[in-house]
C-alpha cells in the first residue's frame, strides 16, 4: 500500500451517497475526525498499514444473526482478538450465530462486504441491529471505523461515538467481554 496522507474532516471530491452522509453526521453532531483514503481494505491484513498512519487500531466489525434472521448483532472488536460464534452466541444468549448475508449487510447498515462499520447504525432507523462491542474497544481513547466504504478510514474519539454517535442513532452498545 503507498504511503498514507492523513486528512482531517470530510474529503473536498465527492463520494459514494452512504459515505457522505457519514460526514454530514458527524459534522452536524461536530464529532472531529481524522481520515486517510486508500486502496479497498479487504482484512484485516489490509488494515495494518492504515492502523499505523491513523495511529489507531481499526476495529473488526462483523455482522452475525441467527440462521432464522430473527435477530442481528453488531460485533465491534479488536481486530487482533480471536473469535468463536459458539462463545459470542452464548454471550449474546442467541441460538447459533453465524454471519449475516451481505444483502442484510447492505439493507440495515449501508455498507458491503468488507466495509461494515459502527457508523452503518445511522441508515439502522428501524433499529434492527444490535450494537455488541468488545470491552477494549469501548475503552480505548481512539475508535478505528471506515465511513460505510473501505477506501477510507477514520479516527474518532471513542467518547465520541459512544456519547454523541449511538445517542443520536438510537443504538445502546451492549459491552461484551470476549
Amino acid at each position: 500500500m503507498a504511503a498514507l496522507q492523513v486528512c482531517t474532516g470530510a474529503p473536498a471530491e465527492r463520494r459514494s451517497e452512504v459515505e457522505e452522509r457519514v460526514y454530514e453526521c458527524l459534522a452536524r453532531l461536530e464529532i472531529p475526525f481524522t481520515r486517510v483514503d486508500h486502496e479497498a481494505a479487504f482484512t484485516m491484513e489490509d488494515c495494518a498499514a492504515i492502523s499505523d498512519a491513523l495511529e489507531v487500531h481499526i476495529c473488526k466489525n462483523l455482522l452475525l444473526t441467527p440462521r432464522n434472521r430473527s435477530a442481528f448483532y453488531l460485533l465491534c472488536m479488536p481486530a487482533d482478538k480471536p473469535f468463536s460464534t459458539k462463545d459470542f452466541s452464548k454471550l449474546m444468549g442467541s441460538s447459533r450465530l453465524s454471519f449475516a448475508a451481505e444483502e442484510d449487510l447492505e439493507r440495515l447498515l449501508g455498507c458491503h462486504a468488507g466495509s461494515a462499520s459502527i457508523l452503518g447504525l445511522m441508515n439502522d432507523v428501524d433499529h434492527q441491529v444490535t450494537l455488541a462491542m468488545d470491552r477494549t474497544v469501548a475503552e480505548a481513547e481512539w475508535f478505528g471505523c471506515h465511513p460505510c466504504r473501505n477506501t477510507s478510514s477514520l479516527r474518532l474519539k471513542t467518547a465520541d461515538v459512544l456519547h454523541k454517535f449511538l445517542p443520536d442513532t438510537g443504538h445502546e452498545p451492549v459491552i461484551v467481554d470476549l
